[in-house]
């Protein structure tokens, strides 16, 4: 059945809408050139998106040729004002973007082990505050928000999890309480940290690929023909608690000791590096296990330290271990390697982990290291607070 007049003006709204997020301003003859349509729909549209405030002429077009030149027109980035932030144990970060996704505002606040559940709570919803202030913002429509955990797929909320504090599961209700008219969602920081390299970063070329979160936990993201693929309670990618050989028992339900992050999380990689004689001096925020690799990468690179291209071979033959489990199943064709352990082993260690892989399974995978660095979990939060938020925007009028 052919569309009626008002679905055929919203898809074409969507279109034009679709291409000013993309392609930056446009006047109305590049998107009737772009979008196939009449001139006359054209001008409807325009009229119509701006009437409703959504795009506003936004300068003229700079070609040479007589008469004035075409209006552009481009999205109003100001109509909405989007949180990002990236909660981990240790501390929270959040920035602040319009409707494009143009950051205003960043901060970050570490909170102490030793802080209770309610100032824990208080600092983080603090930080967000000053920081929508510092970008000029009154109010907030949308806010995202990445932590570990798993996510509850019915009710979407953060579920109790061994070894995380209380308050990433109260923040989301503490976030709503006081900013009321935005919608707060939540997301495993994996599957966040997958869905920006997906669109941004290593895997931008790939429909179906796997990400590696290494660091002080094991994790993995499954994208599939595009799609981010959750399971049925939230767990797909919980690859800490995957029987491995090499350790000295079996992971349970509530515990992972005995599973594939007592070979490959930061305790183990610490202990694989002391093995090796592989030292640093603690500089900075990064945690030990990552400066560790890499200065192993550093000293191997040089030539000068055997020992750190052993500890480097040793540490790619445990991820290897539980990246062959994932492509036995999955033959995803692609992994990345995310999280502070992979981002700091980089190509060397991506590398030897392809290399061993190519040894151990007939399925042809290649292994990629992150390129969007420690950001990616707040990248991947503000990309789907962004789409959230277009999507309510951008949509038919009362729906």
């Amino acid at each position: 059945m052919p569309a009626s007049p008002s679905t055929a003006r919203a898809i074409n709204d969507r279109l034009a809408l679709h291409l000013l997020q993309q392609e930056g301003p446009l006047t109305a003859g590049q998107l009737k050139k772009l979008t196939g349509l009449s001139r006359p729909t054209v001008a409807d549209l325009v009229e119509r998106l701006g009437a409703a405030g959504l795009i506003e002429v936004a300068g003229e077009s700079g070609e040479q040729r007589r008469g004035p030149n075409a209006k552009l027109y481009g999205i109003v980035a100001g109509r909405a004002h989007l949180a990002a932030l990236d909660v981990r144990t240790e501390g929270v970060a959040v920035l602040v973007s319009d409707l494009l996704g143009r950051v205003l505002a960043e901060a970050s606040v570490p909170i102490d082990d030793d802080s209770g559940t309610g100032p824990a709570v208080e600092q983080a919803v603090s930080l967000v505050e000053r920081a929508v202030k510092e970008a000029g913002a009154d109010r907030l429509h949308t806010v995202g928000i990445g932590a570990p955990g798993l996510i509850d797929p019915v009710g979407g909320e953060l579920r109790d999890s061994t070894g995380l504090p209380e308050w990433h599961r109260r923040l989301m209700a503490a976030l709503q309480e006081k900013f009321p008219e935005a919608r707060v969602g939540v997301e495993n920081e994996t599957n966040l940290a997958a869905l920006a390299e997906q669109r941004d970063g290593a895997a931008r070329d790939r429909d179906t690929f796997v990400l590696l979160w290494l660091g002080l936990g094991i994790g993995a993201a499954v994208v599939l023909d595009g799609t981010l693929r959750r399971g049925v309670s939230g767990g797909a990618g919980e690859i800490g608690f995957m029987p491995v050989p090499g350790t000295a028992g079996l992971p349970s339900a509530t515990d992972c000791d005995g599973g594939f992050h007592s070979v490959a999380g930061a305790a183990a990689v610490s202990a694989l590096a002391a093995e090796h004689g592989v030292t640093v001096r603690p500089t900075g925020p990064e945690p030990h296990a990552a400066a560790l690799v890499r200065e192993a990468v550093h000293r191997s690179a040089t030539g000068d330290d055997p020992a750190a291209g052993r500890f480097l071979d040793a540490l790619a033959d445990r991820i290897a271990l539980g990246a062959a489990a994932v492509v036995s199943v999955l033959d995803p064709g692609c992994l990345v390697l995310a999280g502070e352990i992979g981002r700091a082993g980089a190509d060397a260690l991506a590398g030897r982990v392809q290399h061993r892989l190519a040894r151990m399974s007939p399925l042809a995978t290649e292994v990629r290291p992150s390129t969007l660095g420690g950001g990616a979990v707040l990248r991947g939060a503000l990309l789907t607070a962004r789409d959230r938020a277009q999507d309510d925007l951008f949509g038919p009028p009362g729906r």
